[in-house]
């Protein structure tokens, strides 16, 4: 497995080859579409993007879990999550590059 990470910097890099943006601009469109996508998870919309995958915020109930260490019983609250299920081409994808 590659240590490799994508970063906002990088994104904004690309945009910049490929679309012709300045480097500034092709920064503040990064950050846009970021915060677009933010804004609507937030709101508890899903954010689906075509042939990659649909994040969504899921709701869990609270429950009662246990520390490892000790076997306590520990109250979890209710909170949201985060979720991402990626498209059945972003698997294909990701797969096919475990082979080679």
């Amino acid at each position: 497995m590659s240590e490799k990470t994508l970063t906002r910097m990088d994104l904004s890099e690309a945009v910049f080859r490929e679309v012709g943006l300045s480097r500034n601009e092709s920064a503040e469109l990064v950050e846009a579409v970021l915060q677009q996508m933010s804004d609507a998870l937030v709101s508890g919309e899903q954010v689906k993007i075509s042939s990659f995958g649909t994040f969504s915020v899921r709701e869990k109930a609270a429950r009662v879990g246990r520390n490892p260490k000790t076997g306590e019983e520990v109250p979890i609250q209710p909170r949201r999550v985060l979720t991402f299920r990626p498209s059945h081409l972003m698997k294909d994808r990701v797969a096919s590059g475990n082979k080679g």
